[in-house]
């Protein structure tokens, strides 16, 4: 019995076919989203958003360091010890095609468990997503941020590689992606694409930004903004002409706000707010959402909150309990509010109503709408 403390990358045979890639090519068999692997219990498959116990025996211990360990280099088996846990990527062949997984391995009750996304070959455009159409609009700015709040599964990275995509057929530009780890694999179009791999590409996120500013990008995605360094290197990145995208865990665009300032001390959030007024263009809230059809399986519910004079007023002024008011007035300009979303699918007979009163974040106001009751803005001024 080999522990887990003990194992390194030479404990294998190189070549050797892991165990584990029959549970993947099973996951991609049965259309499966998400793995979960636990000790003591069989496989579970996330299908069309339903968790989906796999008929085989329960993982134990042993079982599971055996199956897991073997995907991992040197690098992340040293992160994991160290840490409790490692993210990295795995492409896989099935039936002659390659397949992508994002994987998070980690520790839990002092055992080894294992979470992975199949991430999807081709990037969708946004019909097939079924997002707004003002989605294109928020490719085209020369310079400042957008970003993308949801929690963990919300669809998050699947929009920004959409809306990169998008850019990519339309426009001549560089796009530079620093990302731990590489999800979406692009194809080059009319744009020049450099990827770049924490770990494997560059030794971290902050030399791959320092390196950045010399490598001539117009657009960056910088992944997930998960600590101070990251947000204050990136919103640098806008203020000095490049367009970045990045992801946040955050239930809503207004309540982004509060989730970076908690990164930053209270002396600093004035200036953070200055910052945000300034650079910030626009920030899309997304949750998914299984639908009552056989396709698509589930769509995203969408918030956008554009940074117009009223948004960047508000943020400034430390007024955020009125960003869902201004987000209502400023439906011209293309932004919504969960809610808009909700009802739009409802309308079109792709959710239940159920589901729906069960994410909104106002059931009131939704039952309003569908009743075709005008919500009206509260005074913002």
């Amino acid at each position: 019995m080999v522990l887990a403390s003990e194992w390194t990358e030479s404990t294998f045979e190189p070549g050797k076919e892991i165990e584990i890639d029959k549970i993947f090519r099973l996951a991609i068999k049965h259309g499966c989203s998400d793995i979960h692997l636990q000790v003591g219990r069989p496989p579970v498959f996330r299908i069309k958003g339903a968790l989906r116990e796999l008929q085989m025996d329960p993982i134990d211990n042993d079982k599971m360091i055996e199956l897991c360990f073997p995907m991992m280099d040197q690098r992340n088996l040293d992160i994991f010890h160290r840490d409790g846990g490692a993210d990295f990527a795995k492409t896989m062949i099935s039936d002659g095609e390659p397949w992508r997984f994002r994987i998070n391995l980690m520790t839990q009750l002092s055992k080894v468990g294992m979470v992975a996304r199949k991430i999807e070959r081709s990037i969708p455009p946004f019909e097939k997503l079924f997002l707004p159409p003002v989605m294109e609009e928020l490719c085209k700015y020369d310079q400042g941020m957008v970003l993308l709040a949801g929690v963990t599964g919300s669809g998050k990275s699947t929009t920004i590689a959409s809306m990169l995509d998008w850019i990519n057929q339309n426009y001549r530009k560089h796009i530079l992606t620093i990302e731990d780890p590489i999800e979406f694999v692009y194809t080059s179009d009319k744009c020049l694409i450099n990827q770049r791999e924490i770990g494997q590409d560059v030794i971290d996120f902050h030399v791959a930004m320092k390196h950045a500013v010399r490598e001539d990008p117009d657009i960056m995605l910088v992944g997930e903004m998960r600590d101070r360094e990251t947000f204050e290197t990136a919103i640098h990145a806008a203020e000095t002409g490049h367009l970045v995208f990045g992801t946040i865990h955050a239930s809503s665009a207004p309540g982004t706000i509060a989730r970076i300032l908690d990164l930053f001390p209270p002396m600093m959030h004035k200036a953070i707010r200055a910052t945000m007024a300034m650079n910030m263009k626009a920030i899309v809230g997304q949750k998914l959402l299984k639908t009552i059809v056989d396709v698509p399986s589930r769509v995203p519910i969408v918030e956008i909150m554009r940074f117009n004079p009223t948004v960047r007023k508000l943020v400034r002024e430390e007024t955020d309990e009125k960003l869902a008011a201004a987000i209502r007035i400023g439906k011209d300009e293309g932004m919504q509010q969960f809610n808009d979303s909700l009802k739009s699918f409802i309308d079109r007979e792709f959710i239940s109503r159920a589901d729906a009163f069960e994410i909104s974040p106002n059931p009131d106001e939704l039952k309003m709408m569908l009743k075709g009751i005008d919500v009206k803005a509260a005074a913002i001024l």
